[in-house]
Order: structure tokens, then sequence, then C-alpha cells
């Protein structure tokens, strides 16, 4: 038998001064929340509507879990809960009904479907899938979850270029794992007018 493919997406809820702190300090509050609102409907729609596997909103601050009208698409949602990244994404992989489960965030704004497909298709021969950032961190981790969950967060240096090897120093020996394209995140001014420059650039490409 098969089993369906989980695809799990942390969300924060796009509040003003709430969200991309940092990247509010280089180009203004407001323009940080608008980059963030967006981002978050366009990943989310994205990904959202491929059949080939059930999408979960994991949403932050919990109570947000409710609100109808924040989300972009009706999708199922849980609360991430307290404790620190790695707390909070290690639960969400562990909670979803059996099968193979990927985790990505909502604020890369260069994810889509083709990324998603590509992980739970490594995931096919592989126990991990990660897909690595250019500031050392990662933009999708995903597991197959048999023949059991890995713990893979504890000690975890987040917010450094040290997240990804943390992790993977984590993983049983002889664990197969796979690592896809490198995307970018976007947390400060530099990276904000890199993807802006890509964007207009793709977009030029287009014409």
């Amino acid at each position: 038998m098969t089993l369906p493919q989980h695809l799990i997406v942390m969300a924060k809820a796009p509040q003003m001064g709430r969200v991309k702190t940092r990247l509010a300090k280089d180009i203004g509050t407001v323009a940080a929340w608008s980059f963030y609102r967006q981002t978050l409907r366009r990943v989310i729609r994205r990904v959202a509507r491929d059949q080939r596997w059930q999408t979960w909103l994991c949403v932050s601050p919990d109570r947000s879990v409710g609100g109808d009208r924040i989300w972009p698409v009706p999708l199922a949602r849980m609360a991430q809960g307290s404790g620190d990244l790695g707390d909070r994404m290690g639960r969400a992989m562990a909670a979803v009904p059996p099968g193979p489960v990927v985790l990505i965030g909502a604020d890369i704004p260069e994810i889509n479907g083709a990324h998603i497909a590509a992980a739970f298709a490594a995931l096919g021969t592989n126990q991990t899938v990660f897909g690595p950032a250019r500031d050392g961190g990662y933009w999708l981790v995903g597991q197959q979850r048999r023949p059991r969950f890995i713990n893979l967060f504890a000690g975890v240096r987040w917010s450094t270029g040290h997240a990804l090897a943390d992790t993977l120093n984590n993983l049983p020996p002889a664990s197969r794992t796979a690592l896809l394209n490198e995307l970018s995140d976007v947390d400060d001014g530099p990276t904000y007018r890199d993807y802006k420059t890509r964007a207009l650039m793709g977009n030029s490409g287009n014409r």
C-alpha cells in the first residue's frame, strides 16, 4: 500500500511588525510586511493546489489556527506551539498521519511545486532530504519516517551558518540523504535586493 505524502508549511500570521523584522530594519516595516504577505500567498497557492500531496499549515501564533480570513487557502491547520524552531518543526513532522513528510517555510519566494515533487521523489530512495539555503541553513527538510521517525533537530544552532551541518550530524550512521538545489532566504536588505534582481531578470526573459 502506498502511503499518502504530506507537505507542511510553517507560517506566521501576516501581522505588521511581527514578520520579517530583520528585513524591516533595512527596507521598512510596511515594505517587509507587504513582501511577506505576498510571498505567503503565492507560495501557499503554488504548492497547495497539487493533488499529489496533502498540504498542512502549521501556524503561529497559536490563536491564528482558527483565523479563516488570515490564510489565503482553506487548508488543514495546526498550531506550532512552544519551543525553538526545532521543537516546533519536529512536533509538526511527527503529528501528521503516516507517510513521507516534507516541511518548508512560507517565506522563501522561489519555492514552487516542482521543488516539492523533487523532494518527495528523493524520499523514494533516501531517508531524508534537504533544500540547502545559501546562508548555511535550509529551506526544506523531509523524511520517510520509515522504519522510524528521526529526531533531526537536537542541538541545531538556528539562524547561523551551521544549521544544515548541525542537522546532518543528527542523522543515524549510514542513513541516506539527498540535497536539492540551493535557494535563498530573504532576511535582509542585500538578500531582498538580490531576489528582486533575479525576479526582474526572470520576468524580462519571459517577454
